[in-house]
């Protein structure tokens, strides 16, 4: 009986303990760039599809849906959390592959995930990015917010590092110069997550 009491206690603190990702570190920004991030976390919520087609569209989230179906058992959630990481990403510039890879490293796609330092959510935004770009009502919980905010950061540090996908992936995870994190989200984006649409792989292309 103690045995039992014993695993429960350690189940429990396994159930509760928080995301173990790094986290952004706050950098002063000029006037003109906080205005950009501001205005582009801010936009209307989607008015169309980041789909190029039809196919497209029920091919990817098909694919990414049974690839995400062991971590989100809700089938009807998983493809609208899907289809707001594809668009999301895509607005920003991003690709959704990439972006379900950091995920599954920030949060293991855990809605109310928070690190030890308080960064929320699917792509593990830390509190003051509201503060410095978004509105006080803004819920780093809330899917399409976390996900608007995650995808507008991870942009706006690749810009700082001109395209290079290491530094930005540093600067995201606040490790700046250590291999482990880009490392573990570029394996995760393409050992997981790789897509290859159905005319690409009909014409033997990757």
């Amino acid at each position: 009986m103690r045995g039992l009491k014993l695993l429960f206690v350690f189940l429990l603190a396994a159930c509760a303990l928080p995301a173990s990702a790094g986290n952004q570190q706050y950098e002063p920004l000029a006037a003109s760039v906080q205005a950009a991030l501001s205005k582009a976390v801010s936009d209307a919520k989607p008015q169309g599809t980041s789909f190029s087609s039809p196919l497209e569209a029920v091919d990817w989230l098909s694919t990414m849906s049974e690839r995400l179906s062991r971590r989100i058992a809700d089938r009807k959630y998983r493809i609208e959390l899907l289809r707001a990481v594809h668009y999301e990403a895509t607005r920003a510039g991003l690709e959704p592959e990439l972006v379900l890879g950091l995920i599954q490293v920030e949060s293991g796609f855990k809605k109310y995930a928070v690190s030890s330092a308080g960064a929320r959510g699917y792509m593990q935004v830390m509190p003051f990015w509201v503060k410095l770009i978004g509105h006080p009502e803004d819920n780093l919980f809330h899917m399409r917010t976390n996900l608007r905010y995650g995808c507008v950061i991870l942009r706006h540090y690749l810009d700082i590092e001109k395209g290079d996908l290491y530094r930005a992936l540093g600067r995201y995870n606040g490790s700046l110069g250590r291999p482990e994190y880009p490392n573990a989200v570029r394996a995760a984006w393409k050992q997981k997550w790789n897509y290859t649409p159905p005319q690409a792989a009909k014409n033997g292309k990757k």
